[in-house]
């Protein structure tokens, strides 16, 4: 005897183990127990919320659909289609709403990753400048002994790539333990892909180059003997 809302319920049988649904949903948490005892006993209404129809044949499903929409009309004396009190949905118009929720909120995330990458992106180029002028005389000297512009321009992209793939992987690393974290505390399924974590390096490396190129050709434009008399 099991209780649900003070109401005591008999269990007659267990029914063997499915796991996930489709729709991300445990199959083995589930009462089945008779709809006029629901209605009646716990939810105190006379009406059915939702009712599963399956099919034997894809084919048949979309003439099905139809059907029903017209036999629920007949039932609820309804004539105009914009009054319908009820919905008539297919696994196909499902999947289909799922994957419109999943590519607006792949590009809403999108959007949100694009003003991070903008955001450090201007705070590495910030950095760099400050750098560049913190560091003029040695940039001065530099060339004074023979470096080329070159020389100076490629160890300021270095520095400011470096600057951007440490960031990189310090975020990477808590993209990590965030997903596990949520797998262990809630029971969410998460997967993270190794092609995942070379684009997200390749990002961090290309925002690197991007914004720090204007402070490299900064410091590689600077005449050396101007930058030996800054103060």
């Amino acid at each position: 005897m099991i209780r649900i809302k003070n109401l005591p319920f008999r269990v007659l049988g267990v029914l063997v183990s499915k796991g996930q649904g489709q729709w991300g949903q445990d199959q083995d948490d589930f009462i089945v127990a008779p709809y006029t005892t629901i209605q009646k006993k716990l939810l105190g209404i006379p009406h059915i919320h939702q009712i599963a129809i399956s099919a034997n044949r894809p084919e048949i499903i979309e003439p099905t659909a139809v059907a029903i929409t017209q036999l629920m009309r007949q039932r609820h004396k309804i004539q105009n289609p914009d009054e319908d009190d009820f919905s008539v949905r297919t696994v196909e118009e499902m999947a289909a709403t799922r994957i419109q929720m999943a590519q607006t909120m792949t590009g809403l995330l999108m959007s949100v990753a694009s003003v991070s990458l903008l955001v450090g992106g201007i705070g590495i180029m910030n950095i760099m400048l400050v750098s560049v002028t913190e560091r003029t005389r040695e940039i001065g000297l530099r060339m004074a002994v023979g470096a080329r512009t070159r020389d100076i321009l490629r160890q300021f992209l270095a520095e400011a790539v470096t600057l951007s793939v440490v960031g990189g992987a310090v975020g990477i690393a808590f993209g990590v333990i965030v997903s596990e974290g949520l797998t262990t505390a809630m029971g969410w399924p998460t997967l993270i892909t190794p092609m995942s974590i070379v684009i997200a390096f390749a990002f961090a490396g290309a925002v690197g180059i991007f914004f720090g190129y204007y402070p490299a050709r900064r410091a590689a434009d600077l005449d050396p003997i101007e930058a030996l008399r800054y103060e």
